[in-house]
């Protein structure tokens, strides 16, 4: 292996409770297996949590870490300081989103230290402030609601984006990608395939790789046009595209289009497009307190009554009901706070 001059790289890996699991896990294995590729240490971590204590994941393990946030942002000014502050998302992210996480990320970037985040880590980045103007990520289940609260932000559907020294990232294995990037950039393309070979991984997929197909089935090839179409329909969920326009765009007749999706996806056109609208209507009930009848508008129902009918066939349950659910999750959080504060 060719020798490499490129300073330490230590990342500071700070765990939400409930964090996922996958995305740290992968991402520390490909630091690691770079260090054997390179027969050197270059790249270290740490793992950090708001009050020193250790973190369960959302798998329901529990790690042990090495700092505070506060020991961590002493670190900014000594040579321990990372070259990298990485949030961890998993469950409920909103709940851990704070004043003091987002002083620490934004003196982390006054002080030259990147930043980046896994699944909804990203919304800690935008609440902090550091993703306006730009390019970002978050896993596909939180996109509905991140781009409500955070319109102004421009949000890829990609596995993950660098911006100026912040990276954002889908979450679970996309984390593999985002880090070999930073390992190729570091080290070339030698040790990248050295780390690839040992972890049984083919390729980096590229930033820009989908990183979901709904319900197609993985298990087969798809035929390229029905991806093309579908993703058309992905980008055209607020107002849906008539099924000529769809079959325009691809350069074959309605009648084409509707024995591809019969054969490919076992489904009409109509079905699977409507259903692709009320899933993302569902994620929007689930994550947002918008109005159930912008709901239904911003998924391409022209009335609520409309909509209403439509997710009770698709769900057994009025868009209420589901909104209901979330209503009582954040009412038991709030007691749950509120006895601790009582305890306190």
């Amino acid at each position: 292996m060719e020798r490499v001059d490129v300073p330490n790289r230590l990342f500071a890996f700070y765990l939400v409770p409930n964090f996922t699991m996958l995305a740290l896990s992968s991402a520390v294995e490909i630091l690691r297996l770079a260090n054997i590729a390179l027969g050197k240490n270059l790249y270290a971590w740490r793992l950090v949590s708001a009050d020193g204590a250790k973190v369960k994941a959302s798998c329901g393990l529990t790690i042990e870490v090495d700092n505070s946030l506060a020991a961590e942002r002493r670190h900014l000014s000594d040579p321990q300081r990372p070259f990298m502050a990485v949030i961890c998302g998993g469950g409920d992210i909103e709940q851990h989103t704070n004043i003091a996480t987002a002083a620490w990320l934004r003196e982390c970037r006054q002080r030259g230290v990147e930043v980046a985040s896994f699944c909804n880590g990203t919304y800690v980045l935008a609440r902090a402030g550091l993703l306006n103007g730009r390019e970002c990520t978050i896993h596909w289940e939180n996109y509905p609601g991140f781009v409500e609260r955070f319109g102004s932000t421009f949000v890829s559907t990609g596995l993950y984006v660098v911006d100026g020294g912040v990276h954002t990232c889908a979450g679970g294995t996309a984390a593999i990608d985002m880090v070999l990037n930073i390992v190729k950039h570091d080290c070339g393309d030698a040790v990248v395939t050295a780390v690839c070979e040992r972890a049984l991984v083919d390729r980096i997929r590229q930033p820009t790789d989908r990183q979901r197909l709904p319900f197609a089935t993985r298990m087969k090839k798809i035929n390229p046009t029905i991806v093309r179409l579908i993703e058309k329909m992905q980008d055209n969920l607020a107002e849906p595209l008539a099924l000529a326009e769809l079959a325009e765009t691809a350069k074959l007749s309605r009648r084409q289009v509707e024995r591809l999706f019969n054969s490919e996806m076992k489904s009409s056109p109509h079905r699977y497009y409507l259903k692709l609208r009320l899933d993302r209507a569902r994620l929007l009930l689930l994550q947002t307190w918008i109005p159930v009848l912008e709901v239904a508008v911003a998924t391409g129902f022209v009335s609520a009554s409309h909509f209403s009918r439509c997710y009770r066939v698709a769900y057994g349950c009025s868009p209420q009901e589901t909104r209901n659910t979330k209503t009582a999750g954040s009412a038991a959080h709030s007691h749950i706070i509120a006895l601790r504060d009582v305890a306190a």
